[in-house]
């Protein structure tokens, strides 16, 4: 799962002090509205500078349940560097302070973090991640906000017997209705092969996480992993992720679960032998309404690494096919599809990057059912020297999203962006404002945006401070 990793720590390790040298003197993307709506400026999280005492913090999901209304996670570090999870919301459209996610203090000894929150209504979410134990073992955690208090971390229920190996991580929570989500992830086993596994949170109450049905006899190669869960409605997701094979040759292969009424069905093969080469995976998946769903990711053929996007109807996951559009752009062989939002059945938009001579970002949409052409994102050719990629994309309503991610200027320099559609177009991405740093080793980046209505949206990050301090930012679109 070499790209997988990759990909992950890029989120992982956002805003570590890791900081690549630059030049000073970044280009910024001019700050403009967007249509439908304007981006306002980026604030540090508050409460943060409280808690974090080792420079270094990032905002890694977002989730919107109304315009306003919010949550979001990810990490802080302490001194020592380690890391903590934090979660902070919006009420009303006022970021409160962040905190420590409750009982973590007792779980983390060596460092923690939330990756995924999801809102089913306002002041009630749930979140994912993991923290590793005073054995040096990863353990993957839930926990759940409602009415608008954030109730106590817990392992994930199922995971200590599972998780031998001691590698385990939610890496996506979706939520259908208050108190009803489900979430997927990873573990390894007691043969220190990594299995892919599934849990349900009922009325409250979360269940015992079971390895993805059929996962067995697909992961012949001992490396499986969900990456994306979204649902419907309650009781109703779909998941998405890969699992590998050694014969003929060693490779990984997308698959996609459903979960009907409550329960998980078996795990399949993404339908259309796109893949040809040693790697492909599911990268995200959304759902507008029960069995109605598209996914992202990308497989390798004889030219390098193709993005696809591939869709569900009435409960049938149909043949993948390569993002109309990619084909001309990726002259470099190396796209890939991050994320992707459905607003309606059918209508969705999605984003990733593709390759030139350096990395570009690109957004496609889907309208009645029919993927367009994939576009670079609107504004990032005149400032973008590579890399660039769009990290998250989410519509508040068919034709109505935006996106975020970063691009890296001429300098080296790497910023944050946001752009907008509305009404079906993509607007001109702007830099986030309040994000650009006179520091020389400047790096931002976007993680994850959130629109609860179609001019609505939150958005998170980080950015560096003057001194180099990684910083995690909230932003919203009103």
């Amino acid at each position: 799962m070499n790209r997988y990793l990759v990909m992950m720590a890029t989120v992982m390790l956002a805003g570590s002090a890791a900081l690549t040298a630059a030049p000073a003197g970044a280009r910024a993307l001019a700050v403009t509205s967007s249509g439908g709506g304007t981006w306002g400026q980026a604030k540090q999280v508050p409460g943060l500078a409280t808690l974090s005492k080792g420079g270094s913090a990032a905002i890694l999901a977002v989730s919107c349940a109304s315009a306003g209304n919010c949550s979001a996670g990810g990490h802080y570090a302490v001194r020592g560097r380690r890391l903590q999870a934090f979660v902070v919301s919006q009420v009303n459209g006022t970021w409160h302070s962040a905190k420590e996610v409750p009982g973590t203090a007792t779980l983390n000894r060596y460092g923690a973090q939330i990756t995924s929150v999801s809102c089913a209504s306002a002041g009630n979410c749930s979140a994912g991640g993991h923290y590793t134990d005073s054995s040096k073992r990863q353990q993957a955690f839930v926990v759940s906000q409602v009415n608008g208090t954030w109730g106590t971390a817990e392992e994930v229920p199922g995971t200590a017997v599972l998780n031998e190996g001691g590698k385990a991580q939610v890496n996506s929570v979706s939520c259908g209705a208050p108190g009803n989500c489900s979430a997927g992830g990873r573990y390894m086993d007691n043969s220190g092969n990594v299995q892919a596994f599934v849990v349900s949170d009922v009325n409250g109450t979360w269940g015992t996480a079971e390895e993805v049905p059929g996962n067995s006899t697909l992961n012949t190669g001992g490396d499986a992993v969900v990456i994306s869960v979204s649902c419907g409605s309650a009781g109703n997701c779909s998941a998405g992720g890969f699992y590998s094979v050694n014969t003929p040759a060693p490779a990984s292969e997308p698959f996609v679960v459903s979960q009907v009424n409550g329960t998980w069905g078996h795990a399949e093969q993404v339908a259309g032998a796109l893949n040809r080469g040693y790697e492909a995976q599911t990268s995200s998946v959304s759902c507008a309404s029960a069995g109605n769903c598209s996914a992202g990711g990308y497989y390798s053929d004889s030219s390098g690494q193709q993005a696809f996007v591939v869709s569900q109807v009435n409960g049938t996951w149909g043949t993948a096919e390569e993002v109309p559009g990619t084909a001309a752009l990726n002259q470099g062989g190396l796209a890939y599809v991050t994320s992707v939002s459905c607003a309606s059945a059918g209508s969705c938009s999605a984003g990733g990057g593709y390759q030139t001579n350096y990395g570009q970002a690109f957004v496609v949409s889907q309208v009645n059912g029919t993927w367009g052409t994939a576009e670079e994102v609107p504004g990032l050719a005149m400032f973008n020297q590579g890399p660039a990629k769009t990290t998250s994309v989410s519509c508040g309503l068919a034709g109505n999203c935006s996106a975020g991610g970063f691009y890296s200027s001429s300098s080296s320099q790497q910023a944050a962006f946001v752009v907008s559609q509305v009404n079906g177009t993509w607007g001109t991405a702007e830099q986030v404002p309040g994000t650009t740093s006179s520091y020389q080793y400047a790096r931002a980046q976007t993680n994850s945006v959130s629109c609860a209505s179609a001019s609505h949206c939150s958005a998170g990050g980080y950015y560096a401070d003057s001194s180099g301090n990684g910083l995690a930012f909230v932003v919203s679109r009103t």
